[in-house]
């Protein structure tokens, strides 16, 4: 996986650019903070949480699952099972990893105080798929990291997924509203931006639903899955109402500091 980092970094950038580009030309809700501070806090948190993980996990996915991959370390080393196969139960298995690991962020009280930095945000658009607290960053990488060892996931399926996880963050946080004529048959499959919004209300509710980042599958099988708000999707009250300001929604420093404060 010579070319992974540009691989990457190729679709990140491309989906970042289109859906910002998108949201901006055809905006769905209009953010009552401005988007200069908050995209100065949720990119600052990017390079952040970048730059911790990196230090805190230097070992790359892939890298490792290269590893296990010459070692035969992990389930699909030890089986015979044609590499398509092994590929999509990869990417099956990895998506609903990311679902019940993302459900348990909002169940658990002291994950929750890393997630909420997430859900804190008053507004949703593309930088808010980007919006992480370094810490809860680091324990999605470990968390990953245990089930390539343990899956034997090869490393082409380890960068399809976080290709996918990383470019459908930033598509289904994007502040757009798909035509009905596309978004009925999208939410079908797809956690379509309206959808999305639901699990950002205010609601409690309707924050425990749609957890899933990609399809909607494991959020209609495990029964967490919610097709309309209370709300209309213009009217949604988005955020947490424990961080109404945009001091506590808008700063890089209060953003970083508060799973360490109560609230």
């Amino acid at each position: 996986m010579t070319h992974e980092v540009w691989w990457r970094l190729g679709f990140f950038f491309s989906i970042l650019v289109i859906m910002m580009l998108v949201e901006w030309r055809k905006p769905a809700r209009q953010s009552p903070i401005k988007s200069s501070k908050r995209w100065f806090a949720n990119f600052g948190l990017v390079f952040a949480s970048s730059l911790i993980a990196r230090l805190a996990v230097p070992i790359g996915l892939t890298a490792v699952a290269v590893y296990t991959q010459k070692n035969g370390i992990g389930l699909f080393n030890l089986v015979e099972l044609p590499s398509i196969i092994v590929i999509v139960l990869s990417l099956i298995l990895l998506d609903i990893l990311i679902y019940w690991q993302h459900r348990l962020f909002h169940r658990v009280p002291i994950l929750w105080r890393l997630h909420r930095v997430h859900h804190a945000d008053a507004h949703v658009d593309t930088s808010t798929g980007l919006r992480f607290h370094p810490l809860e960053i680091v324990l999605s990488i470990l968390i990953k990291l245990i089930a390539v060892i343990v899956l034997g996931v090869p490393a082409i399926a380890v960068l399809i997924f976080e290709i996918a996880l990383n470019g459908l963050a930033l598509f289904n946080h994007a502040n757009i509203r798909l035509p009905p004529a596309i978004e009925k048959p999208a939410r079908l499959i797809l956690m379509t931006q309206i959808l999305h919004r639901i699990h950002h209300s205010q609601v409690v509710s309707e924050t425990n639903s749609n957890y899933g980042f990609s399809v909607i599958w494991w959020d209609k099988l495990f029964g967490s899955y919610k097709s309309v708000a209370k709300k209309t999707d213009d009217q949604i009250d988005i955020g947490l109402i424990e961080y109404p300001t945009a001091k506590q929604n808008a700063s890089l420093w209060h953003l970083l500091i508060m799973p360490f404060r109560n609230k």
